[in-house]
């Protein structure tokens, strides 16, 4: 995030989701931007094909079609120009490129927008002029806008959007991507990314390399690694002969989850480490037991790039080890394997390490954004977010204030891309994908908790009333449930679920989790991978439904 929790919440006259179930999939920021709603009279724009829980708070709700979002956002922006309502004094002092982008944009006026989104025309105009009446406004968006084959292009044309109407920079403001899991952001920003090293240091920098080296004693080649959604392909093709995963269940979460199972059959050698059994577990040569957030110490670095500090509650229980304990001492193992051993005069101390404390000095030594961030500043209370470029520096809650990292904001030309498999004769649903406010990803700690199953115990799907009709699916007049159960098929499988009739999906869409192994969506969604990032089209795939009883 751009901005903070806290600043949205409080100085935003405008929220604008899209690609966000905020008030199930982040419940305590979707909680306070409700009651920004309802006690200081923020404005709010929801976009969404589906008609989640948070829509009842927006003044207006924009369900365009799935798949669709840089036509609806290239469209309100045609608007915004047309009626002179943008940051000119902005656009001018700190953005370039704009008369490109501009070209790009006006092919897209309301008629145009309208077709391809399936959005009224008085609907879009309506958007851009609360976009224009109530600044500044805050962009949020999730998974909803990221998982698709042009995931990077939305989130570029989001950031458009902000320039454009000179929303960057300013309390209330920015671009605001809400993280899917409690450490996404920290695993980002040390590294764990292939193209870069810990604070987005390029991997092909021959600076960055010279640093890492000379820090580490090792050799660091100039090459860009693979991608989760790289690798799993590369098994059968030959180009990946082992797996080390920690704490990840691809079987439930990776897209086409028979070809996973076929991957993970097909490698030569596995590790997995982990703190509970998995779907993947099964298909492991060597199970390593991982801790949980009670048992270890250390940090997590939030969607709002805040970094914050927990300690053990209880010692690690049976034979299980902090993670960073294990990878080092499988690294040392592998060097005395190899017959070697990093270079004597290296400054940094190897894999020698005592506490987690220690590796947080290396990270600030070796991070631009970290180097002022230390175990006992945040013990002593302090809300650091990065870049915290020096020991005294207290952090910064917004970023952009006064240039951007590049210099000056370039705007980008994005052009709206159709999903790779839509409707047709044979799967005429669309199938959209996501979790559920009960549990979370692939279930592994939900699942074990007996008072969330007795809540939303098995996979349901949402299927809308005049679908549902046509099928001969009578829902329950009290529970809204059909107690019927549908087969959901792709091109590369099939689940069966029971129905759930509900108007928060649009006929045509059905909608599925994939917490349950039984049924999980991932089983029918698309490997299609965005170019840049390499994330799956979760969001978009053909399917075709029937009624099983």
């Amino acid at each position: 995030m751009s901005n903070s929790m806290d600043d949205v919440a409080a100085k935003s006259e405008l929220f604008f989701i899209i690609g966000s179930n905020t008030t199930e999939q982040h419940p305590v920021f979707g909680a306070m931007m409700r009651q920004a709603v309802l006690q200081r009279g923020a404005k709010m724009i929801v976009a969404d094909p589906r008609r989640i829980d948070i829509t009842e708070f927006a003044t207006l709700h924009l369900q365009q079609k799935s798949g669709t979002d840089i036509a609806l956002l290239n469209g309100l922006m045609h608007i915004i120009l047309e009626n002179s309502w943008e940051d000119k004094a902005f656009i001018e002092e700190r953005c370039e490129n704009f008369d490109e982008f501009k070209a790009t944009v006006m092919q897209y006026p309301p008629e145009k927008v309208s077709q391809i989104t399936g959005i009224s025309i008085e609907e879009l105009r309506q958007a851009a002029q609360l976009m224009n009446e109530h600044r500044p406004m805050a962009v949020i968006w999730a998974m909803g806008i990221t998982q698709h084959i042009v995931g990077v292009r939305n989130v570029m044309d989001l950031a458009n959007l902000q320039m454009l109407l000179g929303n960057m920079g300013k309390p209330g403001g920015g671009v605001n991507p809400l993280r899917g899991q409690n450490n996404v952001q920290g695993a980002c920003d040390m590294g764990g990314l292939p193209n870069v090293y810990p604070g987005y240091q390029p991997v092909i920098n021959e600076e960055v390399i010279k640093k890492f080296e000379t820090a580490w004693g090792a050799t660091a080649p100039a090459k860009v690694g693979l991608t989760v959604t790289e690798m799993m392909p590369g098994i059968p093709e030959g180009k990946i002969k082992a797996l080390y995963i920690l704490g990840e269940n691809p079987i439930m979460s990776d897209p086409d989850s028979g070809h996973i199972r076929h991957c993970l059959e097909e490698v030569e050698f596995f590790v997995l480490q982990e703190i509970f059994p998995t779907e993947t577990a099964a298909y492991a040569d060597i199970l390593l037991p991982g801790v949980t957030f009670a048992e270890k110490t250390g940090t997590f670095s939030n969607t709002e790039r805040r970094v914050q500090m927990v300690h053990k509650a209880i010692e690690p229980i049976g034979e299980s080890r902090d993670d960073w304990q294990i990878t080092a001492e499988l690294a040392k193992r592998i060097l005395a394997l190899g017959g070697r051993e990093l270079l004597a005069e290296a400054p940094l101390k190897g894999w020698d390490y005592a506490s987690s404390e220690e590796i947080m000095v290396e990270v600030s030594k070796l991070t631009p954004s970290y180097t002022g961030i230390t175990h006992a500043r945040l013990d002593n209370g302090e809300r650091l977010q990065w870049p915290v470029p020096a020991a005294d520096h207290p952090g910064t809650p917004i970023l952009h204030t006064k240039a951007f990292s590049r210099g000056k904001g370039r705007f980008m030309p994005i052009d709206f891309v159709p999903a790779p498999e839509l409707p047709d004769d044979n799967y005429p649903f669309i199938l959209n994908t996501g979790r559920v406010l009960y549990h979370w990803h692939g279930g592994e700690m939900t699942r074990r908790a007996k008072g969330l199953m007795e809540v939303y115990g098995q996979a349901l799907v949402e299927l809308n009333p005049d679908d549902a009709a046509r099928m001969g699916v009578n829902p329950d007049e009290t529970l809204g449930q059909a107690n019927k159960t549908l087969r959901i098929t792709s091109r590369r499988g099939v689940i069966e679920a029971e129905a759930w009739v509900t108007d928060r999906v649009p006929p045509g869409m059905v909608y599925a989790n994939f917490h349950f192994p039984e049924a999980s969506a991932n089983e029918l969604t698309i490997a299609a991978l965005d170019p840049t990032s390499k994330i799956p089209e979760y969001k978009v795939c053909a399917v075709k439904v029937e009624l099983v009883k």
